[in-house]
């Protein structure tokens, strides 16, 4: 008996490690396959023309800066969205609500995350960009504003399911010690079972920002898909084009092998490795803040 429990224990602890081995492997086969089609491009198109600010690859035009460009200002226009309204419905749900409110909210947020971001773009299309050339006297509503505001919507739910459990977990000694010293309910969330989860929180707005990076659909229904360089803020009301727009609507159609293919795999890799650096510093700050968290209990 105990030697089939062994077995058994055995066999699940190395299924547990092949999980866990398998995410490193395909990432790096991911990583590894970007680089073997997108590197090429650097020897096939000049570095000036790669990073210019002009997108026509029918006339050997490769400057990804407008992609990059559009892809940056959406997201920050997404983050300015789902930040604070992600954060502020999270602490609603965990500190303010009623508890069966609180059982309605909480499923209801994460149905509302797992809408296919296409059915948002087209009630964006429909709906949201059609409003926002009136109300705004803009040509088009077909903006960056337009997809920073559908991006922002698709990236609350991930930041509101994670930043609410991360509050949850926050013991209630915590919050009880706070009101016995005196503190009004507001001082007791904002200095007290904020910074308790200040890890969490700072993990769910990366996860926010992360998902909205590498939103597709969505952006290239609504934001007119227009490559031109996003300079200041006020590139919001105008169209751009994003970095994961211009791989989906190009790939297809692109000969296998071409200047042209080798170009949209390099956006991929500039893609992921940005998608990456957002990732590391989110672990960072969270390995930051609990070794700061160690060191003041201890």
């Amino acid at each position: 008996m105990e030697k089939d429990l062994s077995l058994g224990e055995f066999i699940i602890t190395r299924l547990i490690k092949a999980s866990g081995y398998s995410a490193i492997v395909f990432v790096t086969l991911i990583f590894y396959f970007l680089l073997r089609e997108g590197l090429p491009t650097l020897g096939e198109v000049e570095l000036g023309n790669l990073f210019s600010t002009r997108w026509y690859p029918i006339e050997s035009y490769y400057g990804i800066l407008p992609l990059i460009s559009g892809s940056l200002i959406v997201t920050i226009g997404a983050a300015m969205v789902a930040i604070p309204f992600g954060v502020g419905t999270a602490i609603f749900i965990a500190e303010i609500a009623p508890r069966w409110a609180r059982e309605i909210l909480k499923p209801l947020v994460e149905l509302l995350g797992g809408l296919p971001s296409v059915v948002l773009g087209f009630l964006g299309i429909l709906v949201l960009a059609p409003n926002l050339r009136i109300l705004l006297d803009l040509p088009t509503g077909l903006t960056a504003l337009a997809g920073s505001l559908l991006l922002g919507a698709i990236s609350i739910p991930t930041v509101v399911s994670v930043a609410e459990d991360a509050l949850d977990s926050v013991p209630r000694s915590y919050r009880d010690a706070a009101l016995a010293l005196g503190a009004t309910r507001w001082q007791t969330i904002w200095r007290v079972t904020l910074p308790a989860a200040r890890s969490g929180v700072l993990t769910a707005i990366m996860l926010g920002v992360g998902r909205a990076i590498g939103e597709t659909m969505t952006v290239m229904m609504v934001t007119g898909n227009a490559p031109v360089l996003a300079t200041s803020l006020a590139s919001l009301f105008s169209p751009v084009r994003t970095m994961t727009a211009t791989i989906a609507a190009e790939m297809g159609e692109v000969a296998s092998g071409s200047v042209h293919y080798h170009t949209l795999f390099f956006i991929g890799m500039v893609l992921f490795i940005i998608s990456l650096i957002v990732n590391v510093t989110a672990s960072s700050v969270v390995f930051r803040q609990k070794k700061r968290a160690e060191r003041v209990l201890s």
